[in-house]
């Protein structure tokens, strides 16, 4: 039997080490204990991004393979770089991967609204397919090294109470 040409799902992620605070229902990643968050994960955590449903900016998918209408298959940084600067081109490509609930899923391009950010979805290792936590902000000095696209993706603050204070103005 010939091995298959399909290659295995890599989907983006950045290491980060730290924690994920928890104020109420509001989730923040931040690189130590913060005074006013309780702690809901730490340690070496992996974060990767999802793509939000049209209609349903609830769930999102993160990008494992794409597949597009001609033939090609993509991965890891290649088929993330597609998902977000070049997908109008092939609305009828394919994703493959894992939704925020866990759920194994494929959705077409043209069903995902790229109009809207894209979610933050932290998970325990690089295997796991559910993720453990939805962070929407950052805590963290300016000159902390950060990974890029999670600059990119969540507004930072400075400190907890910085981030209260926006959440509740």
């Amino acid at each position: 039997m010939a091995p298959s040409r399909i290659p295995e799902r890599a989907p983006i992620g950045d290491a980060f080490d730290g924690v994920v605070l928890q104020v109420e229902s509001a989730q923040a990643l931040a690189l130590t204990a913060q005074p006013g968050a309780d702690i809901a994960l730490s340690g070496s955590l992996i974060v990767r991004y999802g793509v939000r449903y049209l209609g349903k900016p609830h769930i999102s998918i993160v990008p494992g393979l794409v597949a597009l209408d001609y033939g090609d298959l993509l991965t890891g940084e290649a088929a993330w770089e597609f998902v977000l600067k070049r997908s109008h081109l092939h609305p009828r490509a394919e994703i493959f991967g894992y939704r925020n609930d866990g759920t194994d899923d494929m959705a077409y391009i043209k069903t995902l609204d790229m109009a809207l950010p894209v979610e933050v979805l932290v998970y325990t290792d690089a295997t796991a397919t559910a993720p453990s936590a939805r962070p929407t902000a950052l805590i963290a000095p300016a000159e902390a090294e950060i990974p890029a696209r999670l600059l990119e993706t969540l507004p930072r603050y400075d400190s907890v109470a910085a981030w209260q204070t926006e959440i509740m103005s």
